[in-house]
């Protein structure tokens, strides 16, 4: 059964940091690239990053450039998300994704290109 199981988000002040967590299972790790996306109340969803785990791409959104960075630990079949300087717009669920093959930018906006979804973790950030 494949599953990917977020976790790590949480309340947190404005300029704080948190890292999520996105532990998958039941596929070929190392043969998927793996995005992460938030949808806050009311808003669309909106990709923050990909990380492609055959050849290490990596790709940002611009409101995650320098601020927040993915990484990957195949051996744990585990992406990270580091989030610093958080702000109140961040606020939102935010949700891991997986694709069979390669990444690239165009999967921070083609959401049905994904092959499974997470069930998404809660961050706030305060003012």
């Amino acid at each position: 059964e494949v599953q990917l199981v977020e976790s790590g988000g949480g309340l947190v002040q404005a300029g704080g940091s948190l890292r999520l967590s996105c532990a998958a299972s039941g596929f070929t790790f190392d043969d998927y690239a793996i995005g992460w996306f938030r949808q806050a109340p009311g808003k669309e969803r909106e990709g923050v990053s990909c990380i492609s785990n055959s050849d290490g791409s990596i790709y940002y959104a611009d409101s995650a450039k320098g601020r927040f960075t993915i990484s990957s630990d195949n051996a744990k079949n585990t992406v990270y998300l580091q989030m610093n300087s958080l702000k109140p717009e961040d606020t939102a669920v935010y949700y891991c994704a997986a694709k069979t093959g390669q990444g690239g930018y165009y999967l921070l906006w083609v959401y049905d290109a994904y092959d499974y979804w997470g069930q998404g973790t809660q961050v706030t950030v305060s003012s």
